[in-house]
């Protein structure tokens, strides 16, 4: 056993994650740590109560937040703390909190979004996409000739206006819901009149700990009936060390999906080598975004998979990702109070019109994919996240050479047509 466990029994040193007890060595001692903590599902309230105090018995320590949908509390805790905790009964699993990133390394006509909105008519109107990123700047797309942002919950910052100090959540923000005001209908998401609720949880630099996602999904899970929140769109992601049924971002996405809301994450951008799927993207309920390369033009003849994409097996050997959109050099909303300014000055970044940027990334890959499930709610609001899941990978046309289908909104929309008809259970059982 390491040294600095000395003194430990050996079932709290098996408490902590493998990310944390890896980490631990190199932590200074007079230093503290962010963690989650999980209690035991049989933990009495005592119990309860006892670990958040324990938590914050020592003067560097802090209880950040106590989640409401899953047993856990996050903290930055110093090493006695942690020693203690590990030795509670109640206490199940301690998790490092992990950074998470953003993942940025002609896009709706490729997948036919043009044609849902000329042939069903169908704009995602009436629903609500939940945009967790770095935030989402209050763009003429977005917010004219009406404002269909919903709500913002600032995470980082605190502040009660709609902000993003990156540019991410803003871009993403359009790929999903842009409606072309600036660009004379030329740059158009694919869902260009739902709504958005921004959920700030990236910093200024794309960056943000696990715990902060967990806690802005939670928070979609209790205002879904206040903004009819039917999507979740996550284009961030870290590593995944542990299972899916242990990882607690994993566990958090599940309770979203478990709670009628579709959850749409980036494969990631680790690609092409196989098994760099992170999370929250290896769960295998939700809907894992990889992404193509449409060459600019409107076919998907000569479409192909990224390079940079991320490839499955995830770490518990399943297939991922679901299904495949287009990926590089995505036009979609500048953020004119963010560093993407400083880099299309430099010549960094193209920006073809003013008010509008080009990023690639499995990050815009991911948004095109969630307005698309917008579309598939709206024309039959009946549809559970399983259900829109099955019709987005069943409806997907398949590129040559790759295993995950690409985004067809024409098939998909005709599936759920079938669905609308028959009900879920008909469809599953035939």
């Amino acid at each position: 056993m390491n040294p600095l466990f000395k003194g430990w029994e050996q079932k709290a040193v098996q408490v902590l994650d493998r990310t944390l007890a890896d980490t631990l060595p190199g932590v200074k001692s007079e230093s503290t740590l962010p963690v989650i903590i999980e209690m035991t599902p049989n933990a009495k309230e005592e119990e309860r109560q006892e670990i958040k105090q324990l938590c914050q018995q020592r003067k560097r320590d802090e209880i950040v937040n106590e989640l409401k949908y899953i047993p856990m509390v996050t903290a930055t805790i110093c090493q006695d703390t942690l020693r203690e905790a590990a030795h509670h009964p109640g206490v199940k699993r301690i998790f490092y909190d992990q950074q998470v990133r953003a993942y940025l390394d002609v896009a709706v006509p490729t997948v036919a979004a043009d044609e849902a909105h000329a042939r069903w008519g169908l704009t995602g109107k009436g629903i609500t996409v939940a945009v967790l990123d770095t935030g989402i700047e209050a763009h003429d797309d977005l917010t004219k000739p009406e404002n269909r942002l919903a709500g913002f919950n600032d995470l980082v910052g605190n502040e009660t206006e709609s902000y993003d100090d990156n540019g991410h959540g803003t871009h993403v923000a359009g790929i999903i819901a842009g409606n072309g005001y600036r660009s004379d209908g030329k740059y158009v998401g694919s869902a260009p009149e739902a709504n958005l609720v921004g959920v700030k949880v990236l910093d200024n630099r794309g960056s943000g700990q696990v715990s902060t996602i967990m806690r802005g999904i939670d928070w979609c899970i209790q205002e879904k009936e206040q903004y009819n929140i039917r999507v979740i769109n996550l284009s961030l992601g870290g590593p995944a060390t542990e299972p899916y049924t242990d990882d607690p971002l994993s566990r958090m996405v599940e309770q979203a999906w478990h709670n009628g809301i579709v959850v749409c994450a980036a494969a990631g951008n680790e690609g092409p080598e196989p098994g760099t799927i992170g999370t929250p993207g290896f769960h295998p309920s939700i809907v894992t975004v990889g992404a193509t390369y449409d060459q600019n033009t409107e076919t998907t003849e000569d479409d192909k998979e990224s390079e940079f994409s991320s490839r499955g097996p995830t770490v518990d050997h399943l297939n991922k990702p679901d299904v495949l959109a287009p990926g590089e050099k995505i036009v979609s909303l500048l953020a004119e109070n963010s560093p993407l300014n400083r880099r299309i000055e430099r010549g960094d970044l193209s920006s073809p019109l003013d008010g509008y940027v080009e990023l690639s990334g499995t990050s815009m890959a991911t948004p095109l994919c969630a307005g698309v499930a917008a579309l598939l709610i709206q024309h039959n609001e009946s549809l559970s996240p399983n259900d829109v899941k099955s019709i987005l990978v069943s409806s997907s046309t398949h590129l040559k050479g790759s295993q995950p289908g690409y985004v067809n909104v024409v098939s998909a929309l005709k599936l759920a047509e079938v669905y609308l008809e028959y009900g879920s259970h008909d469809v599953y059982s035939s």
